[in-house]
């Protein structure tokens, strides 16, 4: 039997955020889903809005790609564009369903709630790629390892289209068994 599981990708972002990185997450939220990947994000606003709204826009969309992990227990709550919504009624503790969920993690920005779900990601074993030139914690721990649980490193920052051909590469090698020396 061969794995038919789609992976996820993960966008962590800002509510809030500028125009710039609005666009950012609208370009990679399409790359991803053309990169064959289903988007998962926070749901709501702002940055998770607009990675929500290119994922729909893309090419290779189909329904129930666009997933978001709620706040609160109200479907009503998620942006018009998340097809998936999974209402938690755990407000920022749903941070970990977000990076558990996912199979690849990108950031973009970020203020305290993405800082919370890079060292999620991070303990969870998830590769993490900034996306961006943002201001915030993505582009602060890029080239970086968050601690020395890992021996690798959060990746970036790269633009949307390069993270994705990261993120196939990232886990791709990580599909590979272990070398015997």
């Amino acid at each position: 039997m061969t794995d038919q599981r789609r992976s996820v990708a993960a966008v962590i972002c800002d509510a809030r955020c500028s125009d710039e990185t609005l666009q950012v997450a609208e370009t990679l939220g399409e790359a991803v889903i053309d990169g064959g990947f289903r988007l998962v994000t926070g749901g709501l606003g702002g940055a998770m809005l607009a990675a929500s709204r290119g994922a729909r826009a893309a090419r290779s969309h189909r329904p129930g790609d666009v997933i978001g992990i709620l706040p609160t227990y109200s479907a009503g709550d998620a942006n018009e564009f998340v097809e998936v919504a999974i209402c938690t009624g755990m407000n920022h503790a749903r941070n970990i369903i977000v990076v558990a969920s996912a199979d690849v993690v990108f950031a973009l920005g970020g203020k305290s709630g993405t800082l919370s779900e890079l060292a999620l990601a991070w303990k969870l074993g998830k590769p993490i790629i900034a996306v961006g030139e943002a201001p915030g914690w993505a582009v602060r721990v890029a080239g970086t390892p968050i601690d020395d649980r890992r021996p690798d490193h959060v990746h970036g920052p790269l633009p949307p289209r390069e993270a994705v051909d990261l993120a196939h590469r990232l886990l791709a090698a990580s599909r590979e068994p272990a070398k015997e020396f």
